[in-house]
């Protein structure tokens, strides 16, 4: 069944309020197994609105309104569908008998509300748990019709009760949809596709859609299937094939950040890392100690923005840093010898450090988006890497921050044996 979302709401199109419903609707019918091609947004004006029904008919098997069932007049979902259909408005009188006490006393605000007591000759009432405008469920001529209210408390509990149990009958046998999401570092969204395409290109069940996430990449695979065991053996075999092409980059089989999968694993094996961080300006510390738990696994860090605090934090020398022929601050040697003096001064197991010109000017004569990360373990050797980032500043930050953290997740799954 194919599916388009109606929201109605003058207010949606001028951004006054954003369309949260439609969100909540998606992933609740793509549980379903309901396929949402379309999402549409149109004002409070019955002639747009009919042409929205028009259009949405055209190409969807069930169209789910919302808004439009409130007590004022610009309030036009129920009477368009009604006249388009054919059909009159009659009132549910439940519905109304319990504005009626809601409102007792008001004789004013009562016959305004009346309007949320309206329904589709013919269609099946949803009752307002959370609120008085009753929703509606009826099909016709072969195209299924769901009304429900616009505030989405009340949207939402229409929704998951009365709706939904509306449309399993519907439905039948339900083959609802199931997700995975797979999460990758170390590598960008291009370059991954790039190397599952010809799984991506001859995908048909499970589908595979890859996606962007600043300095990562996921990929979301979807079946549907009767049960989660059918689920699961469908999905289990993509992700082999994935694994055999890209599994190198596949840190986390579950919609999880990098810095989780790092914290986690560095307290399940007992260890600690510590930072020292230049362009990054400690955002690899903020992303560690954003994880609950991260005291047991992050031994603390040093931000040494300027050659001063280098030399006097981290004791590198002037040698290293300025003077002709000097390496400098932004150089894979400075890198290195930032991880290695940060293992000593913090007694921590790994130690990350970034060097670089996070932009938009150059440092150094060198250009915006050329970071050094280097990693040193003890006991262990110092590995450094140049990045060539693109974007903006805060991009290019985020992406070290996060490669720098990929580099840790893959020496401690190189290591260590039950990882």
């Amino acid at each position: 069944m194919k599916a388009e979302i109606i929201a109605v709401g003058t207010e949606l199109l001028l951004g006054q309020i954003v369309n949260t419903n439609a969100q909540y609707l998606s992933q609740r019918l793509a549980a379903l197994g309901i396929d949402v091609y379309f999402q549409t947004v149109v004002g409070d004006n019955a002639g747009r609105i009919r042409s929205a029904i028009e259009t949405a008919r055209s190409r969807a098997d069930l169209l789910i309104f919302t808004g439009g069932l409130g007590p004022t007049q610009d309030d036009l979902t129920k009477d368009v569908l009604a006249e388009y259909l054919g059909r009159k408005l009659v009132i549910h009188e439940p519905s109304l008998r319990k504005i009626e006490e809601r409102l007792a006393g008001n004789l004013i605000r009562i016959e305004s509300n009346r309007r949320q007591a309206l329904m589709i000759e013919g269609s099946e009432p949803l009752p307002n748990e959370k609120g008085m405008a009753v929703g509606n469920a009826l099909t016709a001529d072969g195209t299924h019709y769901i009304l429900l209210p616009g505030p989405p408390v009340e949207m939402q509990a229409m929704f998951d009760g009365p709706a939904t149990r509306w449309l399993l009958r519907l439905l039948g046998e339900s083959r609802p949809l199931h997700s995975l999401t797979l999460r990758f570092a170390g590598i960008g969204e291009s370059a991954l596709e790039h190397l599952l395409i010809d799984l991506i290109r001859g995908q048909t069940d499970p589908t595979i859609a890859p996606y962007a996430k600043e300095g990562e990449v996921a990929i979301r695979l979807s079946t549907k299937a009767a049960d989660e065991a059918e689920a699961a053996a469908k999905l289990e075999e993509t992700v082999r094939a994935i694994e055999r092409l890209a599994g190198r980059y596949l840190y986390a089989k579950e919609d999880v950040p990098l810095e989780e999968t790092v914290v986690g694993m560095l307290r399940a094996s007992g260890r600690t890392a510590a930072t020292a961080e230049s362009c990054t300006g400690g955002l690899i510390a903020e992303l560690i100690t954003s994880v609950p738990g991260s005291s047991e696994a992050f031994a603390g860090g040093f931000v040494v923005y300027t050659n001063v605090m280098k030399r006097e934090l981290l004791g590198l020398p002037a040698e290293l840093l300025e003077g002709p022929g000097a390496p400098g601050a932004i150089s894979g040697e400075t890198a290195a010898l930032m991880a290695e003096r940060t293992l000593e001064r913090c007694g921590a197991d790994y130690a990350l450090a970034t060097t670089g010109v996070a932009g938009p000017s150059p440092a150094e004569g060198k250009p915006p988006g050329l970071v050094y990360v280097a990693l040193a373990e003890r006991g262990g050797r110092t590995d450094v890497h140049e990045l060539k980032l693109s974007g903006g500043r805060d991009g290019v930050r985020l992406r070290a921050a996060k490669h720098a953290l990929y580099r840790l997740w893959e020496r401690m799954k190189e290591s260590m044996t039950n990882f």
